[in-house]
Parts: structure tokens; sequence; C-alpha cells
């Protein structure tokens, strides 16, 4: 190739490369503008259906000490927004309330539906008289631990844990079936509907913060089944979920199989910023990364977009049906709306943005106590780059990654169901 036609082609590069910014700054510009009015829209809404507004993020004073006793992360409030200050002059407070006093309280308004929610019998099919709300999960029981064995104690136990916007049928419906007789016989799988998914609790005053997504699961499982060993194998979001559980359980965890984490180094004070720049900056391209940079910089469009699709998922269902002339859909179309734009909003923010701060210490914790840690990526994983595993193993060197050819964050499971089991039984028997 002529010098000449390289300098033309590397000018053509350059040129596109502004011309994609401009376009970006444009687009992004006017969903800021957007964002600010569909903020004061939803405030008048709620106050005329509910009698009160909904706290959103736009504006809160910076209070370090407040956010960290909370586990809050920094990407909720300092999302940069050049609108967001039209707010002063309509005279409009965005406040958070205390979540951890409201969170202990069922009752009241907690367990009150929001009107832009959707109310359908298995949406709301946590709410209980007592208050006393737990985890939903599925739990396959050891072959051995049947009649001829009553009494005896499950060889192993297993926690499965599902990422963003799924629930446990990502496992239940995948792996679960693939596991040889031996896993069948010794082991105990148990698959958890994450705080805010599937059919777990959905409460609206809960900030959905690392700790309570650990400490439900302590309530809901961990200490109910009086779990005093287990492995952990998460996926996605459910990875942070897992090393904070591991941290916590040094001594009970044997191992944990990490698919497709969301690492992001936790270097310096705006660890939450950076994992929200690298996990979903501001793109247009490809599409599932625009999607994810929408839903999670654009608190109240995201909201409009919850409102038109997830309650009135049932409606979609039905249309889904009858295009597709099928009984049953997919379970990741079912389990797609089945969330609220809250638990989903806040932890995206608070486990996959705020969990930066901690996964460092989180991993310092599990190599010292000598958990076994696999990590599985797919090379072409579009959601969760692959610098992530790269970077995380800096910091737990004795770490052993997989990277799948040719996968991407859902085929690194779906289409090799038999593989990864396979995968899952050989880290479990090396910890034995």
């Amino acid at each position: 190739m002529s010098p000449a036609a390289v300098s033309l082609q590397k000018w053509l590069s350059n040129a596109a490369q502004v011309l994609n910014s401009i376009i970006c700054f444009v687009v992004f510009l006017v969903f800021d503008l957007l964002d600010a009015i569909f903020c004061v829209i939803f405030r008048f809404l709620d106050e005329y259906i509910e009698g009160e507004a909904s706290p959103c993020c736009c504006r809160k004073e910076k209070n370090v000490k407040e956010d960290e006793d909370y586990g809050l992360s920094e990407s909720l409030n300092e999302r940069k927004n050049i609108f967001r200050e039209m707010t002063r002059f309509l005279k409009i407070r965005c406040k958070r309330e205390d979540s951890n006093e409201e969170c202990e309280k069922i009752g009241g308004r907690l367990m009150k539906k929001s009107w832009s929610d959707c109310g359908c019998e298995s949406c709301l099919s946590w709410m209980n008289d007592d208050g006393d709300y737990r985890l939903h999960f599925v739990v396959k029981e050891p072959l051995n631990d049947g009649e001829n064995c009553r009494g005896r104690r499950p060889s192993e136990n297993v926690i499965f844990l599902h990422g963003f916007i799924c629930s446990c049928s990502f496992w239940t419906e995948t792996v679960f079936p693939c596991f040889s007789e031996k896993v069948n016989q010794d082991y105990r799988l148990i698959a958890i509907d994450l705080l805010g998914f599937g059919k777990s609790p959905k409460p609206r005053d809960c900030m959905y913060t690392l700790k309570e997504h650990v400490e439900m699961i302590e309530k809901s499982v961990i200490q109910p089944l009086k779990l005093d060993t287990f492995h952990l194998v998460a996926h996605s979001m459910g990875c942070i979920i897992a090393l904070a559980i591991a941290a916590k359980y040094p001594t009970c965890v044997k191992s944990i199989t990490l698919v497709a984490p969301p690492y992001s180094p936790s270097e310096g004070n705006d660890a939450c910023l950076k994992a929200l720049a690298n996990m979903a900056g501001k793109k247009l391209w490809p599409p599932l990364a625009f999607g994810s940079s929408f839903m999670s910089w654009y608190e109240h469009l995201g909201r409009c977009i919850c409102f038109l699709y997830c309650r009135n998922h049932r409606i979609w269902e039905s249309i889904l049906k009858f295009i597709t002339l099928k009984r049953e859909l997919h379970f990741l179309i079912i389990d797609l709306p089945r969330h609220t734009h809250h638990s989903a909003w806040s932890s995206m923010h608070n486990v996959i943005c705020g969990g930066a701060k901690f996964m460092d210490t989180y991993l310092r914790i599990s190599t010292e106590a000598g958990v076994i840690i696999n990590i599985i990526q797919g090379n072409k994983d579009e959601v969760v780059p692959i610098e992530c595993c790269i970077n995380l193993k800096k910091k737990a060197p004795n770490a052993e990654i997989n990277i799948i050819p040719n996968a991407n964050h859902k085929t690194v499971l779906f289409g090799r169901e038999k593989e990864f089991a396979n995968s899952l039984e050989h880290t479990w028997a090396s910890s034995s």
C-alpha cells in the first residue's frame, strides 16, 4: 500500500472517530435533557397518584460517611447531567430516605405496590401478612438423602447466583440437568433468586446494596439450611455477591466459580464511577452496550422503559406467544421483566458499581484463606470485557482462568451446558 493510501486511510479513520464522538455527544445530551424533564413528570405523577413522590438520585449533597455506612455507590448521585440543576428553579427536592431503617420494616409504603410497577399475582407473590419475607430459591436435594439414608447430611452444598435481570432459572433450566450421577447423588444444589429479581421480594424502600443482598442470602438460605461448608457458582453481577459471601465466610467456602465477573480495579476514590464507565460507558454501538449505558445513566428514562415493558409484561408475553405460535416462552424472556425499575437500578449501581470498592479486599481474603477460584470468560463478551478477568487475575494470582473461544456473555454457558457442568465437577473435586 502506498504512503498516500495509508495516509488517506488514517485520515478517514480519525474522521470517523470524530464524527462518532460528535453524534454520541449530541444523542446523550438529548437524553440528559429528557431525563431531567421526566424527573419532574414522575415526581408530579407520584405525588398525584400516591400522595408522595418517590425519592430519586438526581440531586443529593455528598455525604461520604453516610454513603459508606449504607454501602451506596457514588455512581448513584455523581453521574454528570448538565440539565439536572434545572430542578432547582422548580424547587424540587430529590432526597433518599433512611433505607437501613425502612428496609427492616414491612408494611405501609414498603409493601405497597408502585403505580408504575406490575401488580400481577406472580410479581406480588412475595408479599405476606407477617412481613417476614425471604428469598425464593430452588433446591435439588442429593439422592443419597432419601429415606434409606435418613439423617445423613449431604456431602457437599453448592449455591448458584444468577446475574443481572435473571432468576434461578438461569441455572435450573441449563446446568442442573447436565450433572453426573455422582453430583446428583452427593451434592445439594441451591439456586437463588436474588433480592429484587425473579420471585424474590422487591421492597420499595430497600437500596439493594451489596450488604443487603448478602444478608438476605444468609437469612433465607445459609442459616435455615445450616450450611457449614459450600461451593459458590455465580454469573455476572452474582460474582460480586459471591465474593462478598466468600469474604464473610472464608472458612466455609471451598471453591468459587465466577462466570464473566464484572471486575474493575478499585484504586482511588472514584472506583464506582470508573466501574460505571467500564461496564456501561456512554456508547451508541454495539446495541447491547447502548442499552446498558441508557438504562444505567438515565434513572427516569429507564423507569419509562420499565413502565412500558415490565408493568405490561403479560401483554407482551401474549403477543410473543401469538407471533411465535408457542405455548411456553424461553425462560430468559419470562425472567426479563420480573423486577421493578427501582430494584434493577439500585442493584446495578450499588452492586456492580458500588462493589468495585470492595472486590480487591474480597479477593485478598479468599486468596489468603486458600479458597479455590475458577474464572470462566468468553473472549467475545460485549457486556463484561475480557480485560476484567485479566485484571482480576492480578489480584488473585492463584485463580484459574478458562477463556472460552467465540463465546459471549450468554453463550459462555448456553450451548455448552454439559461442558460447563463438567468443569464445575472438576473444580469441586479438586477442592475435596
